[in-house]
């Protein structure tokens, strides 16, 4: 019978035990549900557009960014092009802000509105990915494309304000499913259990 080899301080030298490593899906979800849900606020009518510039440049635009390719080290493909790609949406969603306020490289409304469009043929491709991940990114994709489809038809020809504010209530509730998925990574992690399922993916 082979006898195993003691763990000696040459042994730990020569092959150190690896670090453990952070999950970048944390952030990138916190920052894509806390910019989402900021925005709506401002769609309802509750704030102005202020807030939602500084967090979509910052946290739902560039920290996003960094958790995505950050996830690109974790074989993530659908982490690394979910985050990285809806981090550069906020960025250019808030660059069109600023350019149409200081005049430059201005966008109208219905250039506003094919760039929904762009994004919500993209979201598309995401939203049949997450049947393959679980019931909660599936739901969040569904009412993320949802609300895309609305400001869509907000800025071709459906009445502007009440699509916008139906948008807006349905983009809340896609930010909060973001938010509950960031704390079921984090609960798992912390309590070593699931404390908040996430439910098996919808197709198998």
């Amino acid at each position: 019978m082979s006898q195993i080899a003691p763990i000696t301080v040459d042994t730990l030298a020569a092959h150190p035990p690896k670090p453990k490593l952070g999950n970048p899906a944390v952030v990138g979800l916190a920052g894509f549900g806390l910019t989402t849900l900021m925005l709506q606020f401002h769609n309802v009518g509750w704030a102005g557009i202020g807030p939602v510039v500084y967090l979509g440049l910052f946290f739902g635009g560039l920290a996003q960014m960094i958790a995505g390719l950050q996830e690109q080290k974790c074989g993530n493909n659908f982490g690394y092009c979910a985050f990285t790609s809806y981090g550069c949406f906020w960025i250019s969603l808030c660059a069109i802000l600023l350019g149409n306020k200081f005049d430059l490289f201005k966008s109208s409304e219905t250039d506003l509105g094919w760039f929904l469009v762009a994004w919500t043929l993209f979201s598309a491709v995401l939203w049949v990915g997450s049947m393959r991940v679980s019931k909660a990114m599936f739901a969040t994709f569904t009412t993320l494309e949802i609300g895309f489809v609305l400001l869509d038809l907000a800025h071709f020809g459906a009445p502007k304000e009440l699509f916008t504010q139906l948008a807006g209530w349905d983009l809340m509730v896609c930010a909060l499913l973001a938010w509950y998925m960031m704390a079921h990574v984090l609960l798992a992690d912390l309590f070593g259990r699931d404390v908040l399922p996430v439910g098996k993916p919808v197709i198998a």
